[in-house]
């Protein structure tokens, strides 16, 4: 009976595991996000994305008026908060009420909740629930920052990934002819379903180079939106050909080279630190099953033996 209990709950965790990575891979798809934006009408959602906006619910636009008191004083630590929302791709200017009011919410909600559920505690002590209703309260102003810091980290990997093939579309795009402005442009296009948010930050140099802002301005913003130093170095090349006057094909390919040079230096000391990585789990996953094969009938049969005896 329970070898068949266990059976099926075995079955319906694979089904639940294989059907949540389907779904997951289907809304990973390439293919499938492009033929979606394809078919349905979403001229207005694809212009504030190419924007770079990142828009804020109702709910949380509500704190931004009971957040003023919490703000930093000092302009240096407000100035490191609001570069750390514009790199996660927060560029609402009431994006650093909204996350302190985010705070805030926190720091008074979990100390309640923590209360409720110590009810159900009798064991606990009034000392300690009041010391972990500290806690959580520290941990309700100290977690918005961790999730900030990895919002901006998981921005900047997929900023990461996406730069290799923008920056092989640019050089392809100037090389046929095409105008920095217009290959910018075409190279966003391309990238609008695989890589959106790179396209919002080149779609969003464009804006600003019609609006009339200089372009080498434009491109240094495109440095301070996203933080990267591939895009910096990019960035400072764009701005001394545009001054100096050389040609951009020449030098695009020759960052390309270097580039595609740094990413295999990089590839290859990955891979030489697989070794290393690799001792832990064999130590701690193949290690116990190996000796269990090896030397578990022995010693079975050195049990059986001297239970003869």
């Amino acid at each position: 009976m329970y070898s068949s209990v266990i059976f099926l709950l075995s079955a319906a965790a694979f089904m639940a595991s294989f059907a949540a990575l389907s779904w997951w891979m289907d809304t990973r798809d390439p293919a499938r996000q492009r033929l979606a934006g394809l078919a349905s009408d979403t001229a207005t959602a694809e212009e504030r994305r190419s924007a770079g906006e990142t828009s804020a619910t109702p709910w949380f636009t509500r704190l931004a008026p009971f957040s003023r008191w919490l703000l930093p004083g000092t302009g240096k630590e407000r100035g490191r908060i609001e570069r750390l929302l514009t790199l996660a791709g927060f560029r609402d200017p009431k994006a650093i009420s909204i996350f302190f009011g985010a705070k805030m919410v926190l720091a008074a909600t979990l100390p309640f909740v923590w209360a409720f559920f110590a009810a159900w505690l009798p064991r606990l002590s009034s000392n300690q629930i009041l010391l972990i209703a500290f806690a959580l309260i520290f941990v309700g102003l100290l977690a918005p920052n961790r999730w900030l810091v990895y919002r901006v980290e998981q921005r900047q990997r997929r900023l990461r990934e996406g730069f290799p093939d923008a920056l092989d579309l640019l050089v392809i795009c100037v090389e046929a002819g095409l105008g920095l402005t217009a290959a910018i442009e075409r190279v966003g296009t391309e990238l609008r379903f695989t890589y959106p948010e790179l396209a919002a930050d080149l779609a969003l140099v464009n804006m600003e180079t019609r609006a009339g802002v200089d372009r080498e301005l434009a491109l240094h913003n495109l440095n301070e939106r996203t933080g990267l130093p591939e895009i910096r170095g990019l960035v400072s090349l764009l701005a001394q050909t545009l001054r100096f006057g050389t040609g951009i094909a020449d030098s695009l390919r020759v960052y390309s080279a270097e580039f595609r040079d740094q990413r295999m230096q990089k590839a290859e000391e990955r891979a030489a630190k697989i070794g290393t990585q690799l001792i832990f789990p064999l130590i701690l996953c193949l290690f116990p099953s190996f000796f269990a094969v090896a030397v578990g009938p022995a010693a079975i049969r050195l049990l059986e033996a001297f239970a003869t005896r």
